[in-house]
C-alpha cells in the first residue's frame, strides 16, 4: 500500500502542476524525431515489402496459403463472418430509353436499411444472355442546390458503351458519394479513429455492396451470369479490387488507378491523397500484391496513367511484377496485364478503350474495332432514383454498425471459466490487436545509455535513453533527491503532451542548460517548488513520452499528424498501439540502470495514456501497482488499438491486469467497472487488487 499512495501523489503532481505554456518555438522539420519516423516508416515497410509473397515457389505452396489468404482478407474489410444475404427489395423506379438500350433507375438493400442505388443499362434486341459488367464509381459525385445525384451520373457514359455492345451494365454509386451521402472520411477528416478500434473500414461496405450487386446480376435474366466482369477507376478501381478478390463470380477485372503499394502510399506519401475507402484494417500486415494475386488466374488488367500523383507508376508496376509471379506459377501470363497510358489521374479515353479490349476478350471472345467513343447522354436528373430518401436508411451511420463489437461478457463463476476467457482474450490481443509489434528477433538490444546528469537545489535530474525498437531511441527522465540515500522505490508516470508541458515548465527553472533541445514553455517556480517537496525519501521519480509525446514529438500541424497516425493504420498498427510497446519496453530499460536495479517499478498516468499504461501492466505484468486517472470507460474514446472492440473493451482488460496487479482508479464513478469489480469477488482475489476512488462531492 506505501508504494500505491507514492505512485498516486506521483501522478497526482504529473496532473495538477500548473503554469502558462508558452506557445511553441518553430522546429525544423529535420529534427532527429522526424528523422527518426521517417526511418521507422522505411523500415517497417520494407519489411511488410519483403514479407509479402516471400516462401510462394511453386503453385502447391499457394495453393496451400490462397484460402488463408481469402479468409483474412475478408476479416480485414469486416466481412469475417459474411454478412447474411437478406432479401434484397431490389426495386425499379424508372426507365430511361435510348435507341439502343434501357436504363433501369433501381435500388437494392444489401443489408437492411443499406440502400445501394444503381443505373442498369440493358441492350435492346437481346435474343440470349448476356455478359454482365459491373461498374463501380470513383469519387465523381454530382450535386445540384445541396441534392447528390451519385456518382453514377458522372461514369454514366462507362455503362451507356458497355449496353452499346452488348454487355448489361450495372453502375452503383458509392456509400459516400451515392444519392444517400454517407462517410468515408471517418479518419481522414472527422477524427473518428475508433473506426480503427472496431475494425471498421468503408472498404468492407463498398465490398459488401458489390458482393450484393453480383447478387442482383444473378437475377435478371438478361444476365450470363457465368460472363461477369468488374471495372471501375480511383476508389471505383480499388473496390474492383476487393470485389475481384473476394468473389470468384468475377471472371474478367480492369481495376483503373485503384492500386498501388506500401511503399507509395507509407514512404512516398501518397496515403494523404486517399480516404479510408481505399483501405483494409490491415490486421494480417499485407503488402497490396497480395490482394492482386487473389485474382489470379483470372483475367485481370492492372490499368494506371504514367503522370498519376496517388497512384505512382513505380508502384504500379511493382505491384504487377509481384502479382506476375503467382500467374506463372499458374500458366495464366496470358491473363495479366499491365496498360500504361500518358497523363494525370483523370478518366481518360485512352484508358476506357484498354478495358472495352479487355473485356471483349474475356467475357464474349471477341477483338473488334473500339469505333464509338464512351459518351455522356443523359442529364443527371434522368439517371436519379429517389425522388424521397427512404426514411429508414442506415447509409448515414453503418460505420457504427457493420462490423459488431463484442458483447459485455457474462461475470466468470469459477477460475476454469476465467481462464478461457482471459486465454481468448490473450490470444486475440496478441494476434489481432497488436501483431504489429516487433517480434523478439527484431527488437534488438534496449542499449541504455546515460545523456546526461545534473543537480541543482537538491534535486538530481538524470537522463536515459534507450531503443523501443529500430528506428525508435527515446528517453527517459529520472528525478531524485540529490542525496545519497539508497533508493527504495521507483514510480513511472506515462506522460501526455500536456503534462510534459507542465513538467517541463517545472523543470526548466533549474535546468534549462539540459533542456535546451526542446522547445521551452514558460517557467513554473511553483511548480518545481512543488516538485522537490515530492521527492520523498529513497524515491527515483521516472518520466516516459511516448513515441509522437514530448521529448519525442514529430513537427507538423494537426493534418500532418493525422496522416502519420493513418500511416501506422497501413502498417497493421496504430500510434496508440505502438505507444504500448513504448511503454513495456521502457520498464525494461528501468530494469538496467544501475541505480535502481532490482526495484520493480509502479506505473502512473492520466487520460488516453492511463489506457496506455494499462495494456503495458498487461504484457509487463511484473510491476507493483498502477493508478490511473481519468482512464477511458470505453475504447470508443481511447486509447485507439486495431480491432480491439471486436473481442474487449477497457472494463475487461482492467479484470486482466488486475489478476496479477494492484490497480487504483481514482475519481471514478464505480459503476463503470462493475465487471472488474465483479470478476474480483466472484473468482475471490484479494479486494484491494483495484481500488476505486470516487470523486469528490460538489461543495
Amino acid at each position: 500500500m506505501r508504494t500505491m499512495k507514492r505512485v498516486i501523489g506521483a501522478v497526482l503532481w504529473a496532473a495538477v502542476i500548473g503554469g502558462t505554456v508558452a506557445s511553441a518555438r518553430q522546429i525544423s522539420d529535420a529534427t532527429p524525431a522526424d528523422r527518426g519516423l521517417s526511418a521507422y516508416f522505411a523500415g517497417e515497410t520494407k519489411k511488410l515489402q519483403d514479407e509479402c509473397l516471400a516462401g510462394i515457389k511453386t503453385l502447391n505452396d499457394w495453393k496451400a496459403r490462397r484460402s488463408v489468404y481469402h479468409k483474412q482478407l475478408l476479416e480485414m474489410l469486416g466481412l469475417d463472418p459474411l454478412p447474411a444475404k437478406t432479401p434484397l427489395q431490389a426495386t425499379v423506379t424508372g426507365t430511361v430509353e435510348h435507341e439502343a438500350f434501357t436504363v433501369e433507375k433501381l435500388h437494392f438493400q444489401s443489408v437492411p436499411g443499406l440502400y445501394v442505388t444503381g443505373n442498369l443499362y440493358v441492350p435492346k434486341g437481346l435474343d440470349k444472355p448476356a455478359p454482365a459488367v459491373l461498374y463501380v464509381c470513383g469519387h465523381g459525385n454530382v450535386k445540384k442546390d445541396g441534392i447528390s445525384y451519385g456518382s453514377k451520373t458522372s461514369y454514366q457514359h462507362h455503362g451507356a458503351w458497355f449496353a452499346r455492345h452488348g454487355y448489361v451494365c450495372l453502375t452503383i454509386d458509392t456509400l459516400q458519394l451515392g444519392e444517400i451521402e454517407g462517410i468515408h472520411h471517418g479518419t481522414y477528416r472527422y477524427n473518428m479513429w475508433w473506426w480503427n478500434s472496431r475494425g471498421y473500414t468503408p472498404a468492407g461496405v463498398e465490398a459488401w455492396n458489390c458482393v450484393r450487386a453480383l447478387d442482383y446480376l444473378d437475377t435478371r435474366q438478361e444476365v450470363d451470369a457465368s460472363r461477369m466482369g468488374v471495372t471501375g477507376r480511383s476508389g471505383g478501381g480499388a473496390y474492383s479490387w476487393w470485389i475481384a478478390a473476394i468473389d470468384e463470380r468475377i471472371k474478367a477485372a480492369v481495376p483503373v488507378a485503384g492500386i498501388t503499394d506500401l511503399q507509395n502510399h507509407v514512404v512516398d506519401g501518397c496515403v494523404e491523397g486517399h480516404c479510408d475507402c481505399m483501405f483494409v484494417v490491415n490486421t494480417y500486415r499485407w503488402d497490396y500484391p497480395l490482394v492482386a494475386a487473389l485474382v489470379a488466374p483470372r483475367a485481370l488488367l492492372i490499368s494506371n496513367s504514367d503522370k498519376d500523383g496517388i497512384f505512382p507508376l513505380d508502384g504500379v508496376v511493382r505491384v504487377h511484377e509481384k502479382v506476375r509471379q503467382i500467374y506463372k506459377l499458374y500458366g495464366a501470363e496470358k491473363n495479366l496485364g499491365l496498360q500504361i497510358t500518358e497523363g494525370p489521374h483523370k478518366d481518360t479515353q485512352e484508358l476506357r478503350i484498354h478495358a472495352f479490349v479487355w473485356f471483349n476478350r474475356f467475357l464474349k471472345g471477341e477483338d473488334p474495332v473500339i469505333r464509338l467513343p464512351a459518351e455522356r447522354l443523359f442529364e443527371p436528373e434522368q439517371l436519379k432514383v429517389f425522388q424521397k430518401l427512404p426514411a429508414d436508411q442506415l447509409n448515414t451511420k453503418i460505420h457504427e454498425s457493420f462490423v459488431t463489437a463484442a458483447a459485455p461478457p457474462v461475470v466468470p463463476q469459477s477460475k476454469e471459466q476465467w481462464v478461457a476467457l482471459r486465454d481468448g482474450w490473450m490470444k486475440a490481443l496478441q494476434e489481432k490487436v497488436f501483431r504489429g509489434w516487433p517480434t523478439a528477433r527484431e527488437v534488438g538490444p534496449l542499449d541504455v545509455d546515460q545523456a546526461f546528469t545534473a543537480v541543482a537545489d537538491g534535486v538530481r535530474l538524470t537522463a536515459y535513453d534507450f531503443n523501443s525498437q529500430p528506428n525508435v531511441r527515446l528517453r527517459l527522465f529520472l528525478l531524485s533527491a540529490a542525496n545519497e540515500q539508497e533508493p527504495d522505490w521507483v514510480p513511472l508516470t506515462v506522460v501526455d503532451e500536456t503534462r510534459w508541458k507542465q513538467w517541463l515548465s517545472a523543470m526548466r527553472v533549474k535546468f534549462e542548460d539540459h533542456l535546451g533541445a526542446y522547445s521551452l514553455p514558460k517557467p513554473d517556480p511553483d511548480g518545481f517548488e512543488d516538485l522537490r517537496k515530492g521527492l520523498g525519501d529513497g524515491q527515483v521519480a521516472a518520466y516516459i513520452c511516448p513515441r509522437g509525446i514530448g521529448a519525442n514529438a514529430w513537427t507538423g500541424d494537426e493534418k500532418k499528424q493525422t496522416q502519420i497516425r493513418r500511416r501506422f493504420m497501413l502498417l497493421g498498427q496504430t500510434l496508440d498501439g505502438m505507444r504500448v510497446w513504448d511503454v513495456r519496453r521502457a520498464i525494461q530499460a528501468l530494469g538496467q540502470i544501475e541505480e535502481i536495479r532490482g526495484i520493480t517499478p509502479s506505473v502512473g498516468a492520466a487520460g488516453t495514456m492511463a489506457g496506455v499504461a494499462l495494456y503495458a501492466a498487461l504484457f509487463e505484468p511484473q510491476i507493483t501497482g498502477l493508478a490511473l486517472f481519468d482512464l477511458p470507460r470505453t475504447h470508443q474514446d481511447g486509447p485507439v488499438f486495431l480491432n480491439v472492440l471486436r473481442y474487449l473493451d477497457m472494463p475487461q482488460v482492467v479484470a486482466l491486469v488486475a489478476e496479477n496487479t494492484s490497480i487504483t482508479l481514482p475519481g471514478q464513478d464505480a459503476s463503470a467497472w462493475q465487471f472488474p469489480t465483479s470478476v474480483i469477488e466472484s473468482l475471490g482475489w484479494d479486494p484491494r487488487r483495484l481500488q476505486i476512488i470516487a470523486p469528490a462531492p460538489r461543495p
